[in-house]
């Protein structure tokens, strides 16, 4: 998935910046879509470092009936494994919704340089929707954080998903 680019995806256009954003969320976006088409919730999440994905991850909960097998932490255990070592500094995570509390905290434990999600979660959100751990400064690491890129498909998987289970 590395370099993909972003024609299947209108909503990512023009976004993409000195940290290629666009084509890292598609393929975070692409793991979701897998997560998707085997029942699960559909979050995908890759983790870059030094212009490769070094970790990759979709949604595993229901299939590994693991509470803890989220996206970020599928593509965090991972990119730990592939570069040995728990730590992850210079690295970056993209992950198509806003990481839950958990979530948060593992990619601060990480030491993760930054973090960039798609959709905001009204519910469960902890990057500003419904706490912002990245924003507490007695924290002794500090990920950056970029909102909002590819929403509109990241949100539309979700509601997607969500509109067959009603």
């Amino acid at each position: 998935m590395t370099g993909a680019g972003t024609s299947a995806y209108p909503d990512l256009a023009g976004t993409r910046g000195p940290h290629d954003d666009a084509a890292w969320m598609c393929a975070a976006i692409a793991l979701a879509e897998a997560a998707l088409a085997r029942g699960e919730v559909p979050v995908g999440a890759v983790v870059v470092c030094g212009g490769r994905i070094v970790g990759r991850g979709g949604n595993e909960t229901i299939a590994q009936s693991d509470p803890t097998a989220h996206a970020e932490i599928v593509a965090l255990r991972e990119a730990a494994a592939t570069l040995g070592n728990y730590r992850l500094p210079g690295c970056e995570l993209y992950v198509t919704l806003e990481p839950c509390a958990m979530c948060a905290g593992a990619i601060i434990h990480a030491r993760l340089a930054r973090l960039v999600f798609g959709a905001s979660d009204p519910k469960t959100g902890a990057c500003g929707s419904v706490i912002d751990l990245f924003a507490k400064r007695e924290l002794n690491h500090h990920t950056a954080v970029e909102r909002g890129v590819g929403a509109k498909r990241c949100a539309a998987l979700l509601s997607e998903f969500f509109a067959a289970r009603r």
